[in-house]
């Protein structure tokens, strides 16, 4: 039996998806591929976040601690085993705050390009801000205080992501860039994750004057390569300056994740979540609202 849908509308297919990514555990998330799951689906939730430790154990318990906290920061995705892929999301994915809980800013209109860029067949695309995706992650996930559907404790999550983790001789700037491209056909072409991640003690100020149109002619140049046409890009980084003393870990990541029972409004199949907002999502769970997402990025 073909994992496929039949090709009739695009949410129907989406539908389909979401109907097939949800996991065995009433109130966590799983990773993709984890058993015993509900079908071939998986859903993409997006995540910037530094975090830093005092420079006072040894390399590389310093390096450990900095991760682990850059985990814990912002979207809650700690005491996982993260499993590193290549970074797409593909025709049995679907994304968290795009797709499903579409979130409130983008369903309504919000969001406005940060530019316009050709791709490779000459028409023009929007490079849009990142900042809503990174708040839907956050509140699917819940923050490290206020966790609602975090990654269950211990499992292995495979993530597409990239970190830097430095301890400067003197005041740098440590940063992390991600960028998701909607692909136009998402019934034959996979949407594109690009994560980066440096400082500035290695590269220079350079790389983050012009960052998200860098990253946003990387995706248009992979685009070309692969024949596959984005519709949109969503761009966002974060950049923290590090003092000498301290360790520093910058981390763009994206969890490919099954959804918890409890996520799925009751008496509801998962297909519902492709119609509501996120906030119609939050409401029809009554759950307590969750702080405002951090500050400290761009997009």
């Amino acid at each position: 039996m073909s994992i496929y849908p039949e090709r009739t509308s695009h949410d129907l297919h989406l539908k389909h998806v979401v109907n097939n990514a949800v996991g065995p555990f009433p109130a966590n998330c799983a990773g993709y591929m984890n058993p015993p799951a509900a079908g071939w689906g998986y859903i993409a939730a997006l995540k910037l976040s530094i975090g830093t430790v005092a420079a006072d154990m040894d390399t590389g318990l310093d390096g450990i601690v900095s991760y682990d906290r850059a985990e814990c920061e912002d979207a809650y995705i700690g005491q996982i085993n993260m499993l590193t892929a290549s970074s797409f999301c593909g025709v049995n994915g679907a994304v968290w705050g795009y797709d499903l809980a579409r979130h409130d800013d983008l369903a309504a209109g919000l969001v406005k390009p940060l530019m316009m860029l050709p791709r490779h067949d000459g028409v023009e695309i929007p490079v849009m801000p990142m900042a809503p995706l990174l708040d839907a992650a956050y509140r699917l996930f819940g923050s490290r205080n206020q966790r609602r559907f975090p990654p269950l404790p211990g499992s292995m999550v495979v993530c597409a992501n990239k970190s830097r983790t430095i301890n400067p001789e003197r005041e740098t700037t440590v940063w992390c860039a991600l960028a998701i491209a909607i692909a136009q056909d998402r019934l034959t072409t996979a949407n594109l994750f690009i994560e980066d991640s440096s400082d500035t003690e290695t590269t220079g100020e350079a790389p983050l004057v012009d960052i998200d149109r860098n990253i946003a002619r990387s995706i248009l140049l992979c685009g070309a390569d692969q024949g596959v046409a984005y519709q949109q890009i969503f761009i966002g980084h974060k950049a923290l300056k590090i003092k000498k003393g301290t360790v520093g870990c910058a981390l763009a990541c994206v969890p490919y994740v099954t959804l918890p029972h409890d996520a799925i409004p009751r008496n509801m199949h998962p297909e519902v979540l492709v119609d509501l907002t996120l906030s119609q999502w939050e409401q029809a769970l009554d759950l307590d609202p969750m702080a405002p997402y951090p500050g400290n990025y761009r997009g």
